[in-house]
């Protein structure tokens, strides 16, 4: 039985929403950047706004049971236990990813990343003076694999320091399995590269598939390793900024806290702790139901691809909300696609190239909204596409 209601439209406009208020025109139907338009967990909104109803918001101590919730969760839903003094909070992904890299390398170090990958990866690497080393993802028909023989290359430059990891992967849709991440550490443990996994997308991992902490697979990875993660994308709740992240090794976590306090991000959102208490205590019934609709989005999707957009292969969605769709038929470079579907079709998505110069010739979908909305995206791309084909 259905309790949640995700074909209900919420009108985020004038919210001050980066997805729907930054569109030059508000005729614009944004399905790009990773959040939901889906109100989060009821038992998060009843929480908060207990919170809220206070009137005080200062500075916050993270107590005991916001520790214990995230624990908890980790140890039951994933079989991965790890101690509450391994964990440095942290404001979101993105900064403790900057924080990491000014931790773990010096200006002029390398750093592993797989493309077409999350954008802010580059900036993170780039920000802290040191320099991209790309082991491209291989495609096999509509899914990618890892080029280890690539990778082992790439690792063994003794200037290459970190690797950061996207489990599962943004944008390729891919749900790491244990055996390739267990080839992924096995290559870093021989050549001295420290492991960052980025796992802000675990709980988004459907019926197939099954989601394996990095630093689960041995103690050799566990200590050769920092994992990021928070409830922002599996609740939609990004805004209030709450992230962990989990680091065994003593001086590598000593090394990692003064970087986030060199970097000024040591300070978390007191509603973000209230929400991520209730996530993990209480939103599980949610979170599955989610799941459902949302493979039955990417059901529907590959559905209407399969009938209206032949010329447009999507990848094999694995976990994530996020498709990644090759459109090269049109023959269009991917930044000029997304300022002409912005334009014509009133449809915003991602440029491929956001994910690097691999992602060229591909768009990326947030099909995370209602079932009616994700439809109404697709009848404009293929207006689009039909009208540039024709010509």
């Amino acid at each position: 039985m259905t309790k949640y209601d995700f074909d209900k439209i919420n009108n985020r406009r004038g919210t001050c929403s980066c997805k729907w208020d930054n569109a030059p025109d508000p005729e614009v139907l944004p399905m790009w950047v990773a959040d939901m338009d889906f109100q989060t967990a009821p038992v998060i909104v009843d929480a908060l706004q207990k919170r809220v109803a206070q009137g005080i918001y200062g500075y916050t101590h993270v107590p005991d049971e916001y520790y214990e919730a995230v624990i908890n969760w980790f140890s039951r839903r994933h079989g991965w236990a790890f101690r509450r003094d391994w964990m440095v909070c942290v404001p979101g992904i993105v900064p403790a990813l900057s924080a990491i890299v000014k931790a773990l390398a010096a200006p002029g170090h390398k750093v592993l990343i797989q493309t077409p990958v999350y954008n802010c990866f580059f900036s993170s690497i780039r920000n802290n003076g040191c320099k991209i080393v790309s082991n491209p993802l291989v495609r096999e028909g509509n899914a990618f694999r890892i080029d280890f023989d690539d990778l082992e290359r790439k690792a063994a430059d003794p200037d290459v320091k970190l690797m950061i990891l996207c489990n599962p992967h943004n944008p390729a849709g891919r749900v790491w399995t244990r055996e390739e991440l267990k080839r992924i550490g096995d290559i870093c443990m021989a050549n001295g590269v420290a492991v960052v996994a980025d796992e802000i997308h675990c709980e988004l991992v459907y019926s197939g598939h099954e989601y394996t902490p990095f630093a689960s697979l041995s103690d050799e990875f566990l200590k050769n390793s920092v994992t990021c993660i928070s409830p922002s994308k599996a609740f939609n709740i990004a805004g209030l900024q709450i992230a962990n992240m989990v680091i065994p090794d003593p001086e590598m976590r000593e090394k990692i806290d003064k970087a986030v306090n060199v970097n000024e991000v040591c300070d978390v959102n007191p509603l973000g702790v209230i929400a991520a208490i209730a996530a993990y205590n209480g939103g599980e019934d949610w979170l599955m139901q989610l799941l459902d609709y949302l493979k039955g989005n990417y059901d529907c999707f590959r559905k209407f691809c399969s009938e209206n957009l032949q010329d447009f292969p999507i990848c094999e969605l694995e976990g994530t909300y996020l498709v990644w769709m090759d459109c090269s038929k049109l023959g269009i470079a991917s930044h000029q696609l997304e300022l002409d579907l912005i334009r014509e079709a009133k449809l915003w998505l991602n440029e491929g190239t956001m994910y690097g110069a691999d992602g060229e010739g591909f768009m990326r979908w947030n099909i995370a909204c209602p079932r009616s909305v994700m439809l109404e995206g697709l009848m404009r791309f293929r207006k689009f596409a039909e009208s540039r084909v024709r010509h």
